[in-house]
């Protein structure tokens, strides 16, 4: 083994999340403006397509498999929609009263870690509910149609979907006061965690397996299969995994032709397809 390749597999993961969140809340300290925060999204994604290639955890995974261009479109779609979401939120929070909870005279590091967690919460609950419940799991089986693992795809959703998992995971932070800064901080800290969750970097994080929800925990979770596939929902921890009884561990993590959705192996490849398929009736 090389020693990039050692060195990616066992450092990639903290200094990619730790990185890049100390790069966003710099940046927002120094009073940057938002959109700043997307270009450092772009550059995260390019240091993920750089990793996955030094040190891929299944090879194939990295050639396209005629997904690039819906892909992009669902990225867009949704990144844009979170970002109209943030620039509501002052309207959002003139409507509902105020009480003052908000631990504003925080480092806004500390802030955001509050924010982290208690979306985290909301988010793997929506997660969960979208696996049991006959009338979300159409919108959410657009994210387990994919093919291969890689970090682009973690930021494919249907976008009503998104809705629902933003709703509630950020529902109870708008109650709670959350400024508009942390909110752009937490939109940016989503991302940066889907895209390691669904990584393709053969990245070992030893014990932190069993509350870090990255890509070797997370992998398990999109398994193409109705039972093995139900476990580990949680976004940035697997702490409510744990308490659901739904957490999963082990080194046989799926590999390719291992992922997808079940029951149908046609599911549409192409954007609109894939908006369409949650809503056809079916014999």
């Amino acid at each position: 083994m090389s020693a990039i390749r050692f060195v990616i597999r066992l450092g990639y993961a903290p200094v990619f999340f730790v990185g890049f969140l100390w790069a966003a809340v710099g940046l927002t300290e120094w009073n940057v403006q938002p959109w700043a925060l997307w270009l450092l999204l772009g550059l995260a994604l390019v240091v993920s397509f750089t990793a996955e290639r030094l040190a891929p955890y299944e090879p194939v995974w990295n050639r396209p498999h005629g997904d690039r261009g819906r892909d992009v479109a669902h990225a867009i779609v949704n990144e844009v929609s979170i970002a109209v979401s943030v620039l509501a939120l002052p309207l959002i929070s003139g409507l509902i009263p105020d009480f003052g909870v908000w631990p504003s005279d925080w480092p806004l590091w500390g802030q955001l870690a509050v924010a982290i967690l208690v979306a985290d919460l909301g988010i793997t609950l929506a997660h969960y509910a979208s696996h049991r419940l006959p009338a979300l799991w159409p919108l959410h089986a657009v994210h387990h149609s994919v093919e291969r693992m890689y970090g682009f795809n973690g930021l494919l959703k249907h976008p009503l979907h998104q809705a629902i998992e933003l709703t509630a995971g950020t529902a109870p932070l708008v109650l709670l006061g959350m400024p508009q800064d942390v909110a752009w901080l937490v939109a940016f800290a989503v991302a940066i965690q889907l895209i390691l969750q669904h990584s393709n970097v053969d990245m070992r994080i030893g014990p932190l397996v069993y509350v870090w929800a990255v890509a070797p925990a997370h992998r398990h979770h999109h398994l193409a299969s109705q039972t093995e596939g139900d476990v580990n929902f949680g976004l940035f921890t697997s702490v409510w995994d744990h308490w659901l009884g739904t957490f999963r561990s082990g080194r046989a993590t799926p590999r390719a032709g291992e992922i997808g959705v079940s029951d149908q192996p046609d599911y549409p490849r192409h954007y609109l397809g894939q908006l369409v398929e949650p809503f056809r009736r079916r014999a």
